[in-house]
């Protein structure tokens, strides 16, 4: 029985995610800032750990707990919303700390034990943020985008060990929490007032094409499964259309 590993299992993609592998009859261990176990059902399968990815104490703990791990899921994240000059250097160093180093914390945690197996698997969970430009998300991307990058040259320098390392982009889900537990700053300025009006009606529209979090299970399940799967997977419907917009190949 395989094992996988995924950060950020509170709600949302996480926790689809991690629904996701345990009715495929894999091991999960299911990592959240604050476990709640009654979130997913119960199941010999299952460990929930507390794991803050920020802490390299909680991370070195959470390692431990979980023992031999045959996949890695970097889903854990943090959002921002917040026109760039009114941003403070504190909000940025937050989701960087969590988006960017927090992920890289996770793959060098458990490298250790795929090279010394000769297999293994890291999928990043991203956002198609990184392929078009929006206000408002200036941090968030950047914060995003820093992965996209880190993860593509792991892949060249990994291949050796027999790890894979594959990076799914989401599109926009407003079915999700992800934007309700966003961080906002300078949303009240009179100054950026049409575009931040302009900006949020069309990050909270509800019509047309959507990601949901199935979507974004699935992805994962391909990127930690199939051996032919490409390197970056785009996971949504919307997501799938940009991805071919800009050259990135889709399914």
């Amino acid at each position: 029985m395989k094992t996988v590993l995924i950060t950020g299992c509170s709600s949302g993609f996480g926790l689809e995610t991690a629904r996701y592998f345990l009715d495929r009859d894999w091991h999960v261990i299911a990592t959240m800032r604050t476990p709640r176990a009654e979130v997913l059902p119960t199941s010999p399968r299952l460990q929930v750990l507390a794991l803050d990815v920020t802490d390299p104490a909680s991370v070195a703990a959470a390692v431990e707990a979980a023992g031999a791990i045959d996949v890695l899921v970097n889903n854990a994240g943090v959002g921002a919303a917040a026109p760039f000059e009114l941003t403070e250097p504190a909000l940025a160093r937050a989701l960087f700390e969590t988006n960017t180093i927090g992920a890289m914390a996770m793959c060098q945690a458990l490298l250790p034990q795929f090279r010394a197996r000769g297999a293994g698997t890291i999928v990043n969970v991203t956002s198609t943020v990184t392929l078009k430009a929006l206000p408002l998300l200036s941090l968030y991307t950047a914060s995003k985008a820093a992965v996209n990058a880190f993860t593509a040259c792991m892949a060249i320098e990994l291949a050796p060990f027999g790890i894979a390392v594959r990076t799914v982009l989401p599109g926009r889900s407003p079915e999700t929490r992800f934007g309700e537990n966003a961080h906002r700053q300078g949303l009240d300025s009179p100054d950026y007032a049409d575009l931040i009006q302009r900006a949020v009606a069309e990050i909270t529209d509800a019509s047309g094409p959507l990601t949901h979090a199935a979507d974004v299970a699935e992805a994962v399940w391909r990127a930690a499964t199939d051996a032919a799967a490409p390197s970056r997977i785009p996971a949504g419907r919307d997501a799938v259309e940009l991805a071919r917009e800009t050259g990135i190949s889709a399914p």
